[in-house]
């Protein structure tokens, strides 16, 4: 049965010319935007970093007030994995940020609030992010520096209408433990919202469009928008038409994050292995996998002018791919659960595939990616979704996937493997409100299917 929020969202799908404004009216919007963006990013030498050093004892990089985030150690076992025992860097930020959207009809059409954002690691300047994308130091003001705009909506949502609100998981390969508030929030359509300069209404049907469009929604904003409470054109709701019952699909996660050993222990930085410092970067001695860098910041319509940080700088491009399949005409995605060290809760669903391949050269046999082939290689006929998107520019420089939703059969994969299920994607739906089931690559296919399967 559609609700009555459904319905409005199946109009705002439909609405690629919306009551507040035609889609070529965004693209001029965001061109002018990106044409008066006179940010500036630079790469620098770690000594050439304003309140950040390297503490005596530990050797890890933090911030002088003790807030942001700072750079430590991990040390990891996980049992019967292609590689049992690592080190690593991994960025250690407690604290929990808020991304939110704010939501209001025009016309009988719900429009989101997004702003054209910099963010110091995106390779293109601006990208559409959500309304707010703040992290606490940011909204409290530790900066010093101007207030978020529109923050008060979500702070005290209990003013108005809140569609979604849940703390999701963020990478974990390089973040500890990193949560932030995904949040949609309602305004009364007659409730005057002023449009500050930066933001503009947009229908879903436009976010539809543009999310096809290379590294241009941003990761916070795709996070955000796959929690969405309905889905247009999603197929059966519930259970229906599920190839598993959710019931069994829950107690086959619980089953595996009970009986799979991941340890962590968080480590001095100067106690990882095969991890090398110079004036520029911590690298692995392989080359492989990814570096700790460091930029200076000139950044125009932030609420700091300029600053300085760490960031991480992925070695090469990821892959993340969905299988897709319609039994009986209701789509299922096959979602593997997937342990990443800097989970709270040891695993989460994951894309059928998500690797960086070139960091798959030098490892074990067992390590080679399952499906990889199947995704890349699969004739145009049967990608239903095919755009380069970059991941969060807040705290990764230059952090790109191939994001993929690949038409497949279902006998691809044995229905009891250990590691793979096909499920709904209402199953899917339903499991978003609930922390720590989706991660983040996941939740940006989610995001990327409701553009799909609604045009």
């Amino acid at each position: 049965m559609v609700t009555a929020l459904g319905e409005r969202l199946v109009r705002s799908a439909a609405a690629v010319d919306g009551p507040a404004g035609r889609l070529s009216d965004v693209r001029h919007w965001f061109r002018e935007r990106a044409a008066a963006d006179t940010s500036r990013v630079e790469v620098i030498p770690f000594a050439e970093l304003r309140g950040w050093s390297f503490a005596a004892d530990t050797h890890n990089l933090v911030h002088e007030t003790g807030r942001f985030f700072s750079v430590e150690g991990l040390r990891v076992r996980m049992p019967g994995a292609p590689v049992e025992r690592w080190t690593q860097p991994i960025l250690h930020q407690p604290e929990i940020g808020i991304l939110g959207i704010l939501v209001k009809d025009f016309g009988g059409v719900p429009h989101f609030l997004m702003q054209a954002k910099m963010e110091p690691g995106n390779h293109g300047g601006l990208q559409l992010s959500p309304t707010v994308q703040a992290t606490r130091s940011n909204y409290t003001r530790v900066h010093r520096g101007r207030a978020v705009p529109y923050v008060e909506y979500f702070r005290r949502p209990d003013r108005h209408r809140v569609l979604a609100d849940v703390r999701q998981s963020e990478q974990g390969t390089w973040f500890f433990r990193k949560r932030n508030r995904n949040m949609l929030v309602e305004v009364a359509a007659d409730e005057d919202v002023e449009v500050r300069d930066g933001f503009h209404w947009l229908t879903l049907g436009q976010l539809h469009r543009l999310l096809a469009e290379e590294d241009l929604v941003n990761m916070d904003a795709r996070s955000v928008l796959a929690g969405l409470p309905a889905m247009p054109g999603g197929g059966r709701s519930g259970e229906r038409g599920s190839v598993h019952r959710t019931a069994d699909i829950l107690s086959w996660i619980t089953g595996l994050r009970s009986d799979r050993e991941v340890v962590t222990e968080r480590i001095p930085l100067r106690a990882t292995d095969r991890w090398h410092r110079t004036e520029g970067r911590i690298s692995h001695e392989s080359g492989r996998y990814f570096s700790v860098m460091a930029v200076d910041v000139r950044a125009g319509g932030r609420e700091v002018g300029g600053w300085t940080q760490p960031m991480i700088e992925p070695h090469g491009p990821g892959v993340a791919a969905f299988l897709l399949a319609c039994p009986g005409g209701v789509p299922h995605v096959l979602v593997q659960a997937r342990a990443e060290p800097g989970y709270t809760d040891v695993v989460e669903l994951a894309p059928t595939v998500q690797c960086t391949p070139r960091n798959y050269a030098q490892l074990p046999g067992a390590a080679a990616q399952r499906f990889l082939d199947e995704v890349t290689g699969a004739p145009p006929e049967r990608v239903r979704f095919d755009t380069v998107l970059s991941e969060e520019g807040g705290r990764f420089y230059h952090a790109f996937n191939r994001y993929l939703v690949v038409e497949s059969a279902m006998d691809i994969v044995p229905p009891d493997d250990p590691d793979f299920r096909w499920m709904s994607l209402h199953q899917l739906l339903e499991l978003i409100p609930h922390s720590h089931y989706l991660n983040v690559e996941a939740r940006t296919l989610m995001a990327c299917l409701h553009s799909v399967l609604a045009n």
